[in-house]
C-alpha cells in the first residue's frame, strides 16, 4: 500500500512503495476524489515526480519514487486572467479589459502572454505558450493559447475551419433598430487606425453579422459574430453603421458612461487541435454592459 507522507495546505506529497504507473498510483492515493478530477490534476500540469513536472499517465514508478500534488505554480499570480481549461496543448483564458494580449513598445511585462509563459514555466521550466490570435487592449473576454509549436500552428492555418463559434458582446451608442450584415474592405494607415472601404479589394475583406439584444433611447446590446478577424473590425464596423461601440474615442464614441471600452469576447467554440474534442467556453457579459437597460 502507497501511504500520504504529508500534507501542506493544499499540496501533497506521497512516496512511492511498490512498482506502478502514474495514473494507477493517482487513483489509488487519491481515492477520495473522482477518477475524472484525478485525470485533470495530471492533465493541468499539477503533479509532479521526484520534483519534475508531468502529465504522462502511464509514466513508471518505482519504490522510494516522491509524487506531489502542487495547487499552483510557485510564485506566480496571474493578474486579470482567469484559467478557463488546460491541457498538454492548450490553455483557454479569460482576460480583464485593460489588459496587452501580447508585449507592446510601451509594455513588456503585464501582458496575458507573459504571465501565462511566467505560470507554465513555473510548474516545469522547459514549458513554454505560444500565442495563436490576440484580443485588443480594451477589449475582455476569451482567448486560447497554445502550448506547443505544432498546436500553435494548426490552429492558425485552420482556424476557420476548428473554430466554428466566435461570438462578442458589444455595447453600442444609439439605438439600432435591427440586426444585419456589414461587408467592407479594411486597410491601416500610419497612425495605425484602421479604414474601411466599400470598393472590392481596397484593403483586407471583413465581414462581421450582429443581432440587437437590448436597446434603449441612447445605447444598444449586440450580439456580434465574425466571419472574418480584421485587426479592429468590430469597432470598425460599429463605426460604420453610425453606432461606434461605448467609450472606443479612436473609433468614434463620444462618450464612456461605463469607463472602459464596450467589447467583451463571450463565447470560442472549437476542436481541439489534437483529441478533436469540441469544446465551448462562455464568458459572463461584464455587469457593467446591461446595467442600463434593468
Amino acid at each position: 500500500m502507497n501511504k500520504k507522507e504529508k500534507s501542506n495546505g493544499q499540496n501533497q506529497e506521497w512516496i512511492v512503495k511498490e512498482p506502478t504507473e502514474l495514473l494507477k498510483f493517482l487513483f489509488e492515493v487519491m481515492s477520495s476524489r473522482s477518477r475524472k478530477a484525478v485525470k485533470e490534476t495530471l492533465s493541468r500540469g499539477k503533479v509532479f515526480v521526484n520534483g519534475e513536472g508531468t502529465t504522462q499517465f502511464n509514466d513508471a514508478l518505482k519504490p522510494g519514487d516522491r509524487v506531489e500534488i502542487r495547487s499552483a505554480a510557485k510564485n506566480v499570480k496571474l493578474r486579470g486572467i482567469r484559467i478557463f481549461h488546460e491541457d498538454d496543448d492548450v490553455i483557454v483564458i479569460e482576460k480583464d479589459a485593460g489588459l496587452l494580449s501580447i508585449a507592446s513598445e510601451k509594455e513588456q511585462q503585464m501582458t496575458a502572454y507573459r504571465q501565462l509563459a511566467d505560470y507554465v514555466r513555473g510548474i516545469n521550466p522547459r514549458n513554454r505558450i505560444f500565442i495563436v490570435h490576440r484580443l485588443d487592449r480594451e477589449t475582455s473576454g476569451i482567448m486560447i493559447f497554445a502550448k506547443n509549436k505544432q498546436v500553435q500552428q494548426k490552429l492558425q492555418d485552420n482556424w476557420k475551419d476548428i473554430v466554428s463559434e466566435r461570438t462578442y458582446i458589444a455595447l453600442v451608442e444609439g439605438k439600432v433598430a435591427k440586426g444585419g450584415k456589414i461587408t467592407s474592405w479594411l486597410t491601416e494607415n500610419k497612425e495605425l487606425i484602421m479604414r474601411s472601404s466599400k470598393h472590392p479589394n481596397d484593403g483586407k475583406k471583413a465581414i462581421t453579422h450582429y443581432k440587437v439584444l437590448k436597446f434603449s433611447h441612447n445605447l444598444s446590446l449586440l450580439e456580434v459574430n465574425l466571419e472574418t478577424g480584421r485587426k479592429n473590425q468590430i469597432r470598425v464596423h460599429m463605426q460604420d453603421l453610425g453606432h461606434p461601440i461605448v467609450g472606443d474615442k479612436k473609433y468614434g464614441a463620444h462618450g464612456n458612461p461605463i469607463r472602459r471600452v464596450g467589447l467583451h469576447a463571450h463565447v470560442i467554440a472549437f476542436k481541439h487541435p489534437k483529441t478533436g474534442e469540441s469544446l465551448r467556453f462562455e464568458s459572463k457579459i461584464p455587469a457593467e454592459f446591461t446595467r442600463s437597460f434593468k
